[in-house]
């Protein structure tokens, strides 16, 4: 009723703002909807309102419009008085035709109003009853809702008056049991907390970190649960200094983890630190125990090795770079080697807990301790931290090798222990590249300054030791064994490796594609990495991580065969050859007849020189050894060159540097063999020197050889010249004038092959040394070394054995005999010249000289080659030579000219193996010009250059003899040649 009594006047409310003469009194909302619209009082006065409207016409609105225009005032809940609203509007002068225009105004919006609520009234007349009959089943709702509570309240009262006083104290009992059990609990509590203490000290002593810390913040917990006992203040005091402590101990355990890593504790401080809530606090303090540690352990090696006796005197107040200029040369390289153990242990240890770190960041997710943000910012901080500190610590460690690497003054090192400072510290940045990926640049620095004030003094010294060695050289062959290479050599241990997994590169790279092999080629680092190696035991500074092996390179020289002669047994030869004297008288009495020399030429062929048949020789004689031929010289060079690249290898900042040093090496060897053994050269020099060698020679005697100064002169030597080597000198024992031993031809050969081998090994050096300037600007000057110098050891075979051939023939009686030769015969001859008898013969002389030397020194075929080549240059520019001096020339003269030429090669065919005959057309061709007509001359003698101007003029002479003003003409062209330096 109280729901509808509120509609009701809700209702009526809604009704007076439309006006006072509009207001419905309805008793209830049923009895409005059915009172009839159409009543007569509302006819009548809608009519009276049309006549008024008659007299007073307005403008005429649609109810739409009309209802827009009522004021936002009537449509207010509560507080508003239309009438009043209304009269407030009227001014003070009464206007009645504004009044009467106003209240039509009004009469047209009530009128409008009254509509829409009657249309509303009836469009949801049917929804308002069925809320009525909802309202009522609401109230008898409410009235079983009373029943039932007054029923239970019935109850109640019924319930507690059946209680008892008995039920009542059993409950208050319990609950002071209750009580008493809690008190009991905290009493127990307090006493646990008391002796916790020891406890927690016993976890402290058997490293239980987590379980100690977990045990205190129980306590602590626990404590501050119980503060309403006044016991307990003192005691949370207690637990407070205890953690205290603990946290120092914590500090204690981490700074050990620096020295010697422990994964056990060290998973123990991590956890403990976790339940701190202080894991990035410990981070920071990890970096500063690194830091220490490397402070502390490098000044205590020092002072370790600073010396017994003085150590009170020198190490008090001092700082570690004076301490360092007190180590004794005797005692750096184990100080040193003391110092990369000892912080590599630092180094290893830090390694390993970025290693422990990455593990537990791999199982981060699955930790409950945090937000899942907060565990990530975390792990976020931890790893940064770890990078600063990789970088931090390496830098530090670089610190303390600089320094001490700079207090020192390594010239006065010998080799062997400046290279093993360079491997320790090598070793060391190879260590750094691995940890951090840093490449030491402080540390390179301070080794390169040491290294290139070392080296430009030891380099000076290899080459005059080099000199000297050289100018005491006897040129013996130093026999080793077949299959010697400088990588058996002791220098060369440490490089053993590295070359091979170079050349093995080089070879998957002929038979591969250039991308198919990216393996490394520096086989210095350890395979695996040394934290993977040297993390239990041992470090990568222990000198049994060096290769120590002995060398072996000596050969076993026992009696064997001779390599040198044929199968065949020196009972078939002849005679004549198997004779120990060869009458060398020069004349015609001395000359053997034609029939003669036929027969001994053709039994020679059976016993010509056959070097590529290594097998049994003359009887009694043993096959010298053929292995390389090479001197005690060429062993040390190969030696310095070992040296020279062990420092290459291990500071490749200094490398391009030490290789142009070594290519000195080999510059001046060569210079050195040229000197000694083409000194005697007394022929045409022009067909022995290729272009190639006369430029390096020529090179190499301004670039590196020192002017010699004059006995008189007082010139000073330039500041260049003090850094060339003087010109080298033969050694007095090696004897070159001996014709039984065709002039030294042991020494000579010994020295020209040791010169070959050793080109031969620096070219197998090749790759590697193109490999360690890679990066190089000046790399090119590696390949323009193998270019110039290495590729030119060979051609040094030809003047060097030239000089043998060139006293070894009787050149002088050759041309004394060609100059008694009437060469203005008309008819043509077939008996050849006596002088082509007296050539063979000495030539034969001198391969029986040669199969002597090569009974006990091992001739190769290129040697044996090289030899018969030279030997038949000088013959065949003896030719030419010898028919030049013709002053006149007929027919039967050119006629025996080639007759006596095609005698000579053809039994010089017999005495060796050399095919073809080289140098044959030089004098094929000089001969054949003395058939050519004038007019075809002139281009002969441009085209053919080779030969002299006094060949040419000759030649000229002879076939113009007739006619001088060809012969005139000819002679400027030849002149012209000559002064252009086309012809010499």
């Amino acid at each position: 009723m109280a729901v509808m009594g509120d509609f009701k006047q809700r209702f009526s409310g809604l009704l007076n703002k439309l006006g006072n003469q509009s207001r419905l009194s309805l008793s209830s909302p049923s009895e409005e909807i059915l009172k009839p619209i159409t009543s007569e009082s509302n006819v009548n006065t809608i009519k009276k309102e049309d006549e008024k409207s008659l007299e007073h016409p307005i403008e005429i609105l649609s109810d739409d419009e009309i209802l827009e225009a009522v004021e936002k005032d009537y449509f207010k809940d509560t507080g508003f008085d239309p009438s009043r609203h209304e009269l407030k509007k009227i001014g003070p002068k009464l206007n009645c035709e504004e009044i009467l225009v106003q209240s039509e105004r009004l009469h047209r919006q009530q009128k409008v109003v009254s509509k829409k609520v009657l249309s509303q009234i009836l469009t949801n007349q049917r929804a308002c009853n069925e809320e009525f009959e909802r309202i009522q089943n609401l109230q008898s709702l409410l009235r079983e809702t009373l029943i039932i509570c007054r029923d239970g309240r019935s109850k109640l009262n019924m319930g507690k008056q059946q209680l008892t006083t008995t039920s009542l104290g059993i409950l208050a009992n319990y609950r002071k049991r209750q009580l008493l059990r809690d008190l009991l609990n905290s009493l127990n509590t307090i006493k646990t907390l008391q002796r916790s203490e020891e406890h927690i000290q016993v976890l402290l002593s058997e490293n239980r970190y987590e379980d100690a810390i977990s045990q205190l913040l129980e306590c602590q917990s626990a404590a501050a649960s119980l503060r309403r006992f006044a016991c307990v203040a003192a005691l949370s005091g207690k637990l407070q200094d205890t953690l205290v402590m603990t946290e120092e101990q914590l500090d204690v355990a981490l700074g050990k983890i620096c020295e010697k890593f422990d994964e056990t504790l060290y998973g123990q401080l991590q956890a403990a630190y976790a339940q701190l809530g202080k894991t990035q606090a410990a981070m920071d303090q990890l970096h500063m125990h690194f830091t220490s540690a490397i402070q502390n352990t490098a000044l205590k090696v020092i002072k370790n090795f600073v010396g017994k006796s003085v150590q009170g005197a020198i190490t008090s107040g001092k700082q570690y770079n004076e301490l360092c200029k007190n180590v004794k040369e005797e005692n750096f390289i184990p100080c040193l080697q003391e110092l990369c153990t000892s912080l590599w242990r630092i180094v290893c240890s830090h390694h390993r807990v970025a290693l422990w770190h990455q593990k537990h960041l791999l199982d981060s997710s699955s930790a409950n301790k945090g937000t899942e943000l907060e565990v990530s910012f975390t792990n976020e901080y931890i790893r940064q931290k770890m990078e600063s500190m990789q970088a931090r610590i390496w830098h530090d460690v670089q610190a303390r090798f600089s320094t001490y690497l700079f207090s020192s003054d390594l010239a006065s090192f010998k080799f062997d222990n400046f290279l093993q400072v360079l491997g320790l510290v090598h070793r060391l940045m190879e260590v750094g590249e691995e940890f951090c990926g840093s490449q030491s640049e402080e540390l390179q620095k301070s080794v390169r300054l040491q290294s290139e004030n070392y080296f430009g003094k030891y380099h000076v010294g290899c080459l005059e030791e080099l000199r000297i060695f050289l100018e005491n050289e006897s040129w013996t062959h130093c026999p080793v064994k077949n299959d010697f290479s400088c990588l058996q050599l002791q220098e060369f241990r440490s490089l053993r490796g590295v070359i091979q997994n170079i050349h093995l590169h080089e070879q998957q790279k002929l038979q591969q594609s250039p991308d198919s092999s990216n393996q490394s080629q520096d086989g210095s680092s350890v395979a695996g990495g040394f934290f993977a190696k040297f993390a239990e035991s041992g470090t990568p500074f222990d000198l049994t991580t060096f290769d120590l092996q002995e060398e072996d390179i000596l050969a076993n020289i026992i009696d064997e065969p001779s390599g040198y002669f044929s199968d065949d047994s020196d009972e078939d030869v002849p005679e004549e050859l198997r004779g120990d004297f060869v009458d060398e008288g020069h004349g015609e009495n001395t000359m053997h007849s034609s029939e003669e020399l036929e027969v001994q030429f053709e039994n020679c062929e059976r016993v010509r020189f056959e070097p590529k048949k290594a097998t049994r020789g003359t009887k009694g004689r043993s096959r010298p050894p053929q292995g390389p031929l090479l001197t005690n010289t060429t062993l040390t060079v190969l030696r310095h060159c070992g040296k020279y690249l062990q420092m290459s290898r291990l500071l490749r900042t200094v490398a391009m540097d030490v290789i142009i040093c070594l290519t000195q090496l080999f510059q001046y060897y060569l210079y050195a063999v040229h000197t000694f053994f083409t000194s005697d050269l007394t022929v045409d020099q022009s067909s022995l020197y290729s272009i190639k060698l006369q430029a390096t020679l020529k090179r190499i005697n301004t670039d590196l050889i020192r002017p010699e100064k004059l006995p008189n002169s007082l010139q000073q030597i330039s500041h260049d010249d003090k850094k060339k080597v003087p010109q080298p000198h033969i050694s007095p024992i090696v004897n070159l004038n001996n014709a039984e031993s065709l002039f030294g031809l042991s020494e000579r050969v010994v020295a020209v092959e040791s010169l070959i081998f050793l080109a031969e090994q620096l070219d197998s050096l090749r790759p590697y040394l193109e490999y360690l300037v890679r990066h190089e600007p000046r790399k090119h000057l590696v390949q323009q070394f193998y270019l110039q110098m290495v590729s030119v050891a060979s051609d040094l075979r030809l003047p060097v054995y030239a000089c043998i051939s060139s006293r070894t023939l009787d050149l002088r009686s050759m041309l004394n005999m060609m100059g008694r030769v009437n060469w203005e015969i008309k008819e043509v001859s077939s008996q050849h010249s006596q002088y082509v008898d007296f050539i063979l013969r000495e030539m034969q002389i001198f391969s029986m000289r040669l199969e002597e030397v090569a009974s006990h020194l091992f001739i190769s075929k290129d040697v044996y080659d090289t030899l018969w080549e030279a030997l038949i240059i000088v013959c065949c520019n003896t030719f030419v030579e010898g028919f030049s001096n013709a002053k006149k020339c007929a027919t039967g003269g050119r006629a025996l000219m080639q007759l006596d030429f095609t005698q000579f090669t053809s039994k010089l065919q017999k005495l060796t193996t050399l095919r073809p005959i080289p140098y044959k057309e030089f004098v094929e061709v000089y001969v054949k010009a003395y058939y050519l007509p004038e007019e075809l001359l002139e281009k002969w003698i441009r085209e053919h250059t080779q030969y002299s101007s006094k060949h040419l003029l000759t030649l000229v002479h002879c076939t113009c003899q007739n006619n001088k003003k060809t012969r005139q003409r000819l002679s400027g062209v030849i002149e012209e040649l000559e002064r252009l330096g086309s012809i010499k």
